[in-house]
């Protein structure tokens, strides 16, 4: 793409590579789908029957949705408010379609127009990265340590001191980080409180249920923290595109007047509504995909062919052991994209999200007639 074709187009994003998931071309029934760290479950048929009667009983497709969300943050304080003292109520969350738009949101609140930067440790969720680009937002990325992929802190404060044009506005940590399935350190937590009151510090819990960590108590104590949260994982509405942030109420304020009016579809609503509704129903699985991570786990990771980290989540990250090459991985993958089983090459390695039994019982037994 040049810009001659394209002469109206900013320059910086005609070489912007954009985030491209796995395309599904085959119907998904015949796919052992790995690679997106969903929920390997869809709501129980029960419930997808009740929600397909609401459905057709309650919402005017004619109508738009309701902008203010009032009873879906409701819902959202009390289920967060249940193991933190009831520190929070609906000034507190600011609602989104997935956790992307609440990035972009923050981005374009704290450093549009050159008035900041963004601070990341790679690997991590690309999305921060690209969202930046797109808005013409610098991006400045340290590496991981690889023995556990904890932050390099000394190279984090260095950046944060000597750089100022634009400054560094906003931290993005994972907690637990995708795709390396390691949560914060004691180490990067203290980090985080330490860090001046002018840099906003967000926390993305995408995958909360499934490690139960969590930092959210803290947020009183820290009004530049902001808490990120989906519906999309052990919720399992990622059809829905539901994510929500938890923050000082100041915060929430500003995001609510970048956020368009309505965001968020009638059903996707009624739907993450209906599931904190059923929570009881819902979240139990949880401990199932956990127990299934330990066991693909404890069969990979005395796989003589990689070189496996923990995991304090629902998917697991690994590289060959010998020649981690970008192309050798690429060729694992292709090899069980073959066989039907679909993972995820990212950051300088492979991603797996653990599915049910018979899913992880068919990808363990593709792996072993890779031919590598």
């Amino acid at each position: 793409m040049t810009r001659s074709n394209l002469p109206f187009i900013r320059e910086d994003l005609l070489n912007l590579s954009a985030y491209i998931p796995t395309p599904i071309s085959e119907n998904q029934q015949q796919l052992t789908r790995l690679d997106a760290n969903e929920s390997p479950y869809n709501l129980p048929s029960e419930l997808k029957a009740k929600l397909g009667l609401i459905y057709e009983q309650e919402i005017e497709t004619n109508r738009y949705p309701d902008g203010s969300h009032v009873k879906l943050k409701t819902l959202i304080t009390e289920y967060i408010n249940e193991a933190n003292l009831e520190q929070f109520n609906i000034n507190n969350i600011s609602v989104g379609n997935g956790s992307d738009e609440l990035i972009r949101s923050i981005l374009m609140a704290t450093c549009l127009n050159n008035q900041g930067s963004i601070l990341v440790a790679n690997p991590t969720f690309s999305m921060y990265e690209i969202l930046a680009k797109s808005l013409g937002i610098i991006t400045h990325t340290i590496k991981r340590n690889e023995g556990d992929f904890s932050w390099d802190l000394d190279t984090a404060n260095k950046l944060i001191s000597e750089i100022n044009k634009p400054p560094i506005k906003v931290v993005f940590v994972v907690h637990p980080n995708s795709p390396t399935a390691n949560c914060l350190t004691d180490d990067e937590i203290q980090w985080l409180r330490d860090l001046p009151p002018d840099i906003l510090v967000v926390i993305d819990e995408a995958y909360y249920e499934f490690s139960q960590q969590t930092l959210v108590s803290e947020l009183p104590q820290h009004p530049n923290w902001l808490i990120l949260r989906t519906f999309s994982k052990a919720f399992r509405l990622a059809a829905h595109r539901v994510g929500y942030a938890i923050a000082q109420v100041d915060i929430i304020k500003v995001l609510e007047k970048i956020r368009l009016p309505y965001n968020l579809p009638t059903f996707s609503q009624l739907a993450a509504e209906f599931a904190l509704q059923h929570r009881d129903l819902i979240l139990p699985a949880v401990k199932d995909v956990m127990k299934e991570k330990e066991r693909v786990y404890q069969a990979l990771v005395n796989h003589p062919l990689f070189k496996v980290w923990r995991s304090d989540v629902n998917f697991i990250y690994l590289r060959l052991a010998q020649n981690p090459t970008n192309e050798n991985h690429q060729r694992i993958m292709a090899q069980l994209k073959q066989e039907k089983v679909i993972i995820r090459h990212t950051g300088g390695g492979l991603r797996i999200s653990i599915g049910t039994t018979p899913e992880n019982d068919n990808l363990l037994d593709k792996l072993e007639k890779i031919n590598y």
